[in-house]
């Protein structure tokens, strides 16, 4: 027996009796801290998983079995034309416009098909960061000087960070731009054009079912929002049809398939989130029972949510138990945020942007909440550190980009995001005084 091995099972056996023996139940900040957690990962779930998740892991799957290496590694390759690269990932992140959990998939996609380093972290920060709609809802709420310094900081951000990646992990870089380069350019077998149409489509889906409510009633925005389920409606037709014409699905799988989301959606005109899921839950049947190109494609979607759902959930849930529901308190409580984010110091700036990257922002969210918190006494600078690395970044996507790139690449990730977030802050802060 190997009783050095033994000792370490017994210490971590011990070490877990004393914290259920001592668990501090009872005490009223503990117990509120565990409701939190509850409430947070309850509202991820309705609000997140079938609406933003499912898709964006069906797009993952699509972009590994759909978008062959030889694109990829044209476009966002190791060895690509940096301008053509960065340019390519930051306008990609801006059109999606998700949250940083949402934009774990399809990084993992991009990332396993080729795509170099720098270019895929610059689309993983650019996803979150650079969402037009966040940063006029910036400007309008917050003030316009705040909005473009956001907007200015977010699209240099994705591009520096990419270039920094690159620069800080060049000898692999440059060893898989060599492999790339020997690499077989696979046979292609529809027209770019069909593949286009087909990953806007699925796009679109994803984008409109999450359109946000503005804080207007009237305007172009408000005229979206209020047609979203038609508009996510028509792409959702035409996105069966390209299955059917293109991708040679029989056309009696994908009529089975949308049944029950049809009669769903009538029944219950005021919950569309459940045709929506039946949707999801016919493509999944219909795809899994396919063979080829249909089957591998579930294959990989049901891969990606196996790796990334349950570290997503876990994460939320320690998000919520530590900081708690925005405008409620988890472990940490709310004045301490407060008092620690105010004027415009080198620790009120770092800390903004540490709290920002580990905190859950849902799209559109860190607005009110940075309402609250410069009503509070947050300084600009702080304020402007919270917006840059708090969308990009959280608990939930830490976890799961340490098991997509590793430990190393995601701490250097992550750290460039929070130290050029606190440079920014305070440049700011000491500009707008």
């Amino acid at each position: 027996m190997n009783w050095k091995s033994e000792w370490k099972i017994l210490a971590a056996i011990v070490a877990v009796f004393f914290a259920c023996f001592y668990l501090p139940v009872g005490l009223p900040r503990f117990d509120n801290a565990v409701m939190e957690a509850l409430h947070l990962v309850k509202w991820y779930a309705r609000e997140h998983v079938v609406l933003c998740l499912i898709p964006a892991f069906f797009i993952a799957g699509a972009i590994s079995v759909f978008i062959s290496q030889a694109s990829v590694m044209k476009y966002l390759g190791a060895g690509a034309n940096k301008v053509l690269a960065y340019a390519v990932a930051s306008v990609s992140g801006t059109i999606l416009a998700v949250c940083s959990c949402t934009v774990l998939p399809l990084f993992g996609g991009i990332w396993r098909r080729g795509a170099g380093l720098g270019p895929a972290t610059a689309f993983l920060y650019s996803g979150p960061a650079i969402n037009v709609l966040a940063i006029v809802l910036t400007a309008r709420i917050l003030g316009m000087e705040l909005g473009i310094a956001r907007a200015v900081g977010a699209i240099a951000f994705s591009v520096i960070i990419g270039l920094l990646m690159h620069v800080i992990f060049r000898k692999e870089e440059e060893e898989k731009a060599l492999a790339q380069a020997a690499m077989p350019v696979p046979e292609v077998t529809r027209p770019l054009w069909q593949t286009a149409t087909y990953f806007a489509s699925m796009v679109a889906i994803l984008v409109f079912s999450n359109w946000g409510k503005p804080e207007t009633d009237t305007g172009l925005w408000y005229a979206i929002y209020s047609a979203k389920w038609i508009i996510t409606s028509i792409f959702a037709v035409g996105f069966g049809v390209i299955l059917t014409v293109w991708f040679r699905l029989p056309w009696w799988k994908v009529v089975l398939g949308a049944v029950p989301a049809i009669i769903l959606a009538a029944l219950f005109p005021h919950e569309p989130i459940l045709a929506f899921a039946a949707a999801s839950v016919g493509l999944s049947i219909i795809t899994s029972t396919s063979d080829g190109e249909m089957g591998e494609w579930f294959g990989v979607t049901w891969g990606f949510a196996k790796q990334i759902l349950p570290l997503l959930l876990g994460g939320v849930l320690v998000a919520g138990a530590l900081l708690g529901r925005p405008g409620m308190e988890g472990l940490i409580p709310n004045a301490w945020v407060t008092w620690a984010v105010g004027g415009n110091s080198l620790m009120s700036n770092f800390l903004a942007a540490l709290i920002g990257a580990f905190m859950y922002f849902a799209t559109l969210t860190e607005v009110p909440i940075l309402q609250g918190l410069i009503g509070s006494g947050m300084g600009k600078g702080p304020a402007l550190a919270l917006l840059l690395a708090g969308p990009a970044l959280s608990l939930p996507n830490m976890l799961v980009l340490n098991s997509i790139m590793g430990f190393k690449k995601t701490f250097v990730y992550c750290s460039l995001v929070v130290v050029m977030a606190t440079m920014s802050g305070i440049l700011y802060g000491a500009i707008r005084g």
